[in-house]
């Protein structure tokens, strides 16, 4: 078992009930959910002109492999309404990898600690809130 990090955000239809399913969905094909922070309304990453998003950590438990758990995670999103758009473009759901235990992966798809831990406050603040400390590179 492995506990992972999940940082989750949306910015288009109904926020909360985008993040409120991929939750669910998170709990019934993942794991266990040990924690969970508040949610935070944050401006937008990357591309500005966009509205701002809802925010929530997730601290899970999970015997899926990192690889796998990425394939879980792209198929929730689908499920909740996420299309193709462009990168840090408008989104019905984002559901991030932040960190899997002390494991670390650096592939092309993906990229474990998320990027995200080192240049977005929030992903600081929502980690800090599930963990306690700061994630060390």
């Amino acid at each position: 078992m492995a506990e992972v990090v999940f940082i989750l955000g949306s910015n288009l239809g109904d926020r909360l009930t985008n993040l409120e399913r991929a939750i669910s969905l998170l709990k019934r094909e993942v794991g266990k959910v040990l924690k969970k922070t508040e949610i935070y309304e944050t401006a937008p990453f990357g591309v500005e002109k966009q509205p701002s998003f809802l925010n929530v950590g997730v601290l899970m438990e999970t015997f899926h492999p990192p690889q796998e758990l990425l394939s879980l995670v792209k198929w929730i999103e689908k499920r909740v309404g996420r299309y193709p758009t462009f990168r840090w473009g408008p989104r019905v759901i984002d559901v991030d990898i932040a960190t899997y235990g002390n494991v670390k992966v650096d592939t092309p798809r993906l990229k474990i600690p998320h990027p995200g831990l080192k240049n977005r406050d929030f992903f600081k603040k929502i980690y800090f809130e599930l963990i306690g400390s700061f994630p060390s590179f």
